[in-house]
């Protein structure tokens, strides 16, 4: 109970009491004085108790907040610890994955070279297989060319046989002659008889060829104009006649006082489409 309201009762109770009659007054008030005497020490311990109970309660209070201070500013310097490495790592990862693209584009960029250096190697190793190829064929034609007969003596016995009939005998010596002198005049004159050959043996189509191959390779040799007209007859004979007469209309033009050219025209005549003669 508080001090005022203590003593508020107090008063009241000595106001009762001297209405009272006199004879028990001094007997009561000093009961009441003893007990107002006591509750009052009571009251005083009461507020001491209070006092320091309150003291510890607000130190309590105090350390707590202090505490709880500590507790928040570490909290906070964790977390600022938290954030600088995560923007430290961050920073890091792009760090990694800008090497990481460098390297990319420098792995590509070996792969590219590597790649043009695998195949200039392949080219390379290409010219050399073709080089050597070259160089084993030229020996071997050498050799070959070295173990013929001379070309007069191998041209005349090819020749021989063709006028003698032996036309498989004359067929291989005028190969023979064309693989080992391909660039004399008379191999022009093997390709001819091997046409002629083929086109006594009705083999039309290959008579064209060996005659296609004088015209193209020995166009002004002295069997230019008789391939050519024969070459005409062939085409005729496998049904192409439109090709075979524009081959002796050619020959006339080409070579107008040959005997191909009187050939020419007389197979024309029979055709039916003989050129008109100039007055």
């Amino acid at each position: 109970m508080k001090p005022n309201l203590l003593s508020a009762l107090l008063s009241v109770f000595l106001l009762s009491v001297s209405l009272s009659p006199a004879y028990g007054a001094s007997k009561e008030i000093i009961q009441l004085q003893t007990q107002v005497d006591q509750l009052q020490h009571q009251m005083t311990q009461m507020k001491q108790s209070f006092d320091e109970r309150m003291g510890v309660m607000k130190n309590l209070l105090e350390q707590n907040t202090d505490a709880a201070n500590k507790v928040s500013a570490a909290i906070d310097g964790l977390q600022t610890s938290i954030n600088k490495q995560q923007q430290d790592r961050a920073a890091q990862v792009d760090q990694i994955s800008g090497q990481i693209q460098a390297l990319n584009d420098t792995m590509d960029e070996l792969k590219v070279r590597l790649a043009k250096l695998s195949k200039q190697l392949e080219d390379l190793q290409a010219a050399q297989q073709s080089m050597a190829a070259q160089q084993a064929q030229a020996q071997q034609q050498a050799q070959a060319l070295a173990q013929a007969p001379p070309p007069d003596v191998l041209y005349n016995n090819a020749l021989r046989d063709y006028n003698g009939g032996k036309n498989d005998l004359a067929t291989q010596e005028f190969g023979d002659y064309i693989k080992f002198y391909p660039n004399t005049d008379l191999a022009g004159n093997a390709y001819f008889y091997l046409a002629e050959i083929s086109y006594k043996a009705s083999d039309y189509q290959k008579a064209v060829a060996n005659y296609d191959l004088v015209l193209q390779n020995f166009p002004s040799g002295n069997k230019a104009a008789a391939a050519e007209l024969k070459k005409g007859y062939a085409l005729i004979e496998l049904g192409k006649q439109d090709d075979g007469v524009q081959e002796l209309k050619h020959v006339i033009q080409r070579y107008p006082r040959s005997p191909e050219a009187i050939q020419a025209r007389e197979k024309l005549r029979k055709l039916g489409t003989a050129p008109k003669t100039r007055q």
